[in-house]
């Protein structure tokens, strides 16, 4: 039963953080905005670039979520939940050193890590 409600977290983990990976691709500058971080990026082919950086970093994470989802490997996928829970930690940090709100850094970078906390609880249990 935890590992079917681990597995339906995870699924829809990985089609949001693909959906969010490819807004950094096609409309680059709502998403650089909704990140947290204060100017203007998107505008520039160097700020276009680092968003095209941050967009393939979330759509590899979300293929490899797929493919341990695929495989029915719910240990495995409990402990990569458990290590890549890391990176909304680290940028909701990065958006309040840089100024950002605080209430991106919470309730969007923080509260994704949370989420994925309780996945990889839910499936490593």
């Amino acid at each position: 039963m935890l590992d079917t409600l681990g597995y339906a977290m995870a699924a829809m983990l990985a089609v949001a953080i693909t959906v969010m990976g490819a807004r950094y691709l096609f409309d680059p500058r709502p998403a650089a905005a909704g990140f947290g971080i204060p100017g203007e990026f998107g505008d520039s082919a160097r700020s276009s670039a680092w968003l095209a950086v941050k967009a393939v970093r979330d759509i590899a994470i979300a293929i490899v979520i797929a493919i341990l989802l695929i495989n029915g490997a719910p240990r495995l996928l409990g402990w990569l939940m458990l290590a890549i829970a890391l990176i909304p930690i680290a940028d909701g940090t990065i958006v309040l050193r840089a100024g950002g709100p605080k209430a991106i850094a919470y309730g969007v970078h923080w509260a994704t890590a949370a989420v994925m906390l309780i996945v990889a609880a839910l499936l490593v249990a």
